[in-house]
């Protein structure tokens, strides 16, 4: 629909999945309004107003096409409409949709209206009749019941009548928040942004830890996380990045162990540092982007061995999905093509020629006890720096010579 033909008053939003949480629904629609208020704070005069079943945005002349793509960064919303809304009468109703139609070129159309106060002196389809009556009576438009051009939404509530012209999709899953947070092993490859992206779907919020190894690893790389970090950061209003300077651990690695081992022990030290950053941080679980067989670390074999230096629970959103999926949700989201840029970070540069596929638990304690690997662990929780990355890139991001 063209923008300048017809004036909005409200975004009507739909809450989805959050229907289902019984108990904890309040709870969900609460922290949804938050991330709302949030996502919507530079459009002046917005007022947000949520019930059990909906949430109305009042826009006070703020444009909804410009309020569309933050809205559909808002998790827990399952979809969402630009709506007019009038008084609880039959005669305004009909009144606002006719003067809508008459805005527009002639079209089929369907009226579906829902009666929320049963009070109302019409049912739904009385209303359905009476508002197409006079359509049809005053316009060229005609009815199409089963494959309609615009499918008129009408909501009667007790004092107020809400009409809609169109649907847009939300993002669907819980608000994030509502699950707690957890921490995020962000690489720059494309699997772990996707990882971050399935993870605050579901409700969790999420802090990142980056492993950077200059000068082996370059500023561009490090850049490169925090590009996709603010990628990310529109999904839950900012992101809280922790860089750890992991450069003399990953040598120590390679002068006591194994080449074929260096990587099984290179995660086991990261996974035992991300353990250590999320305790600090309040999370409750670490995240990656790890996915069953697609590199010689992802084995079971080798998940197995990594997984049992900590305690703490790993989450693995994209471990069955293959890669093709990953990167049609990458593209999606619009981190792919950052993704992809040539910056290497520590795991690539660092990749050993026969990496082990099936390592064991016990060869890789023997391994890590050549060396004093607790102290430099250690070492490396104490200098990590923490950035702070925003939707827009600000000043107090800037990250060059951080080590």
């Amino acid at each position: 629909m063209p923008q300048d033909k017809f004036t909005y008053d409200h975004i009507l939003i739909r809450y989805g999945e959050l229907s289902t949480k019984g108990k904890n629904r309040k709870d969900f629609i609460k922290r949804l309004y938050t991330n709302v208020k949030h996502a919507l704070m530079m459009f002046d005069g917005i007022e947000i107003e949520k019930t059990h079943d909906r949430m109305y945005i009042h826009l006070n002349q703020n444009d909804p096409f410009a309020i569309k793509p933050y809205l559909e960064k808002v998790f827990g919303i399952s979809s969402f409409s630009f709506a007019l809304r009038v008084n609880s009468e039959i005669e305004a109703i009909k009144d606002a949709v006719l003067s809508y139609v008459k805005t527009q070129e002639p079209k089929t159309f369907k009226i579906a209206a829902r009666r929320s106060d049963k009070k109302f002196s019409m049912i739904s389809d009385e209303i359905n009749r009476a508002v197409a009556s006079i359509i049809l009576k005053n316009t060229e438009w005609k009815v199409n019941v089963r494959e309609p051009q615009v499918k008129i939404q009408i909501e009667v509530h007790e004092q107020d009548t809400y009409i809609m012209m169109d649907k847009y999709p939300g993002a669907g899953g819980y608000p994030v928040g509502v699950g707690g947070k957890a921490m995020v092993m962000l690489s720059g490859g494309i699997d772990s942004p996707i990882a971050s992206y399935l993870t605050m779907k579901r409700g969790v919020a999420i802090e990142c830890v980056h492993y950077a190894s200059p000068p082996y690893t370059s500023s561009q790389a490090q850049e490169k996380v925090l590009e996709l970090a603010r990628l990310l950061a529109p999904y839950q209003g900012h992101i809280v990045v922790h860089i750890v300077p992991f450069t003399d651990l990953q040598l120590a690695i390679y002068e006591h162990c194994d080449e074929s081992y260096a990587i099984t022990i290179m995660r086991r030290m990261m996974y035992r540092i991300a353990e250590r950053l999320a305790e600090k941080q309040n999370c409750l679980a670490i995240v990656n982007g790890e996915s069953i067989g697609q590199v010689a670390s992802q084995t079971l074999e080798s998940m197995r061995t990594i997984n049992d230096v900590i305690a703490l629970p790993v989450i693995r959103p994209v471990a069955t999905m293959d890669k093709v999926e990953i990167i049609d949700l990458a593209r999606k989201i619009g981190t792919y093509e950052t993704s992809i840029l040539p910056w290497e970070d520590c795991c690539t540069i660092f990749t050993p020629k026969n990496p082990v596929t099936k390592p064991t638990i016990k060869k890789a304690e023997y391994l890590e006890s050549r060396f004093d690997f607790e102290k430099m662990v250690e070492e490396c929780v104490a200098q990590t720096k923490i950035v702070h990355v925003y939707p827009v890139k600000k000043e107090d991001e800037a990250t060059e010579d951080l080590f």
